[in-house]
């Protein structure tokens, strides 16, 4: 018997019969003689509608204000899960993320975690409780309410497994694991049964939308083992690990693929120190997260420079972008949203060659045209037009040996 978090996601919360679903469950692992913290999300569909209220008011609602109306959402699965488990006779406790001494920086809207204080929690589950946690939440050195961004759930969860020195960290969700590619996509992707960290990582970073990757990143700090399974069903999942030896007998894992990408091509920029840093500052001070940077060089000293946003900043991206070149002499700022981010990862990339290879060979012989190339010891990602990102995974996964076997 053990320690075990358990984090559930919006859909398995969605509504009150699926509240008591997990209630059951809960209550299973608990009369099993575990300790039980439970970390929730807010019912689907409830933080799109927080935020749709705010914005028939403002256009620009004030961050502080708006995580406090967002916290609502977590607030209210976490009393109702409470409310049902006493109800089933069974002792539960709910607590916001500031009663669980979730202290993060003063980021409103995407709060980093800075640490956890455990002993309010502890208290609770020593006295026999299940401790129900609002996760996505938790508040700064000022007693401000804060939220974690998207996902935010899944870093409460495994940040607070981590603290409390969980025995394992299972994340409940409307899949029954990780796939080698996305199943709507790809009919042959099977499941994972056990994946590394890292990769774990890089496919959260790639476009795998089942596991948000700072989540990943505690785990691998704490070495917490996940566990990702459907809340709708009974079977195994995907555990997510440190790596081991047995995980390097496939050379490639998963094919990801991410069409949250634009790219942005600044034309003839003078090839001398510190025009990069002109580039690239402003577009850093704005919160913009760059992707892939390539940059080609002309014979009369001259180079253009290639670089990838998230699809949601590209007008602001460029806005930036076209004042940066005014400044330093650009030619022009070039803009294309159709695209798309397909890639490869796995850990046995390491000590096998020649996957570069297959990956180009297998699209140019579907006639798709790489755009830009971004590699890593267990990745190789490439950017493609978007309209052909559903036959890059296929072809890839097929290349590659994931194929389901008949």
């Amino acid at each position: 018997m053990g320690l075990i978090v358990q984090k559930y996601g919006g859909t398995s919360v969605a509504d009150i019969k699926r509240i008591r679903n997990v209630a059951k469950r809960v209550a299973e692992t608990f009369e099993q003689g575990n300790d039980v913290v439970v970390i929730l999300s807010a019912m689907a569909g409830v933080t799109d509608d927080l935020i749709d209220m705010a914005t028939q008011i403002t256009e620009s609602p004030d961050k502080r204000e708006l995580d406090v109306l967002l916290a609502t959402g977590e607030q209210t699965t976490a009393a109702l899960l409470a409310m049902t488990l006493k109800n089933m006779n069974h002792p539960a406790v709910s607590m916001l993320g500031h009663q669980a001494k979730v202290i993060t920086d003063c980021t409103f809207g995407n709060a980093r975690i800075i640490e956890i204080g455990v002993e309010n929690i502890m208290d609770f589950v020593k006295n026999g409780n299940i401790v129900v946690v609002a996760g996505f939440q938790g508040s700064d050195i000022k007693g401000n309410i804060t939220t974690l961004g998207r996902g935010g759930s899944d870093t409460s969860a495994v940040a607070i497994a981590a603290a409390l020195k969980a025995d394992i960290c299972e994340i409940y969700t409307d899949v029954d694991g990780i796939y080698t590619a996305d199943p709507g996509i790809c009919e042959r992707a099977k499941k994972i049964d056990r994946i590394s960290y890292d990769e774990m990582l890089n496919m959260a970073s790639l476009g795998a939308k089942v596991l948000q990757i700072r989540s990943v990143g505690f785990a691998k700090k704490y070495n917490i083992p996940i566990h990702v399974r459907s809340s709708f069903s009974e079977e195994e999942g995907t555990m997510v690990v440190s790596e081991n030896a047995g995980m390097e007998s496939l050379v490639v894992s998963a094919v990801t693929h991410d069409k949250d990408q634009a790219r942005i091509t600044l034309k003839k920029v003078e090839d001398q120190p510190g025009v990069a840093a002109k580039i690239f500052s402003p577009i850093s001070e704005s919160g913009i997260i760059v992707d892939m940077i390539i940059q080609n060089t002309r014979v009369e000293g001259q180079t253009d420079l290639t670089f990838t946003v998230p699809k949601d900043h590209f007008s602001t991206a460029m806005e930036i972008e076209r004042k940066v070149a005014q400044e330093i002499g650009a030619e022009d700022v070039l803009g294309d949203k159709n695209i798309a981010k397909v890639s490869v990862v796995g850990v046995g990339m390491k000590n096998h060659s020649g996957v570069a290879s297959i990956m180009f060979s297998t699209l140019a012989r579907e006639n798709i045209n790489i755009m830009m190339i971004s590699t890593s010891e267990i990745r190789i990602s490439c950017i493609i037009e978007e309209k052909y990102t559903e036959l890059a995974v296929r072809v890839l996964h097929t290349a590659f040996g994931l194929d389901e076997e008949d």
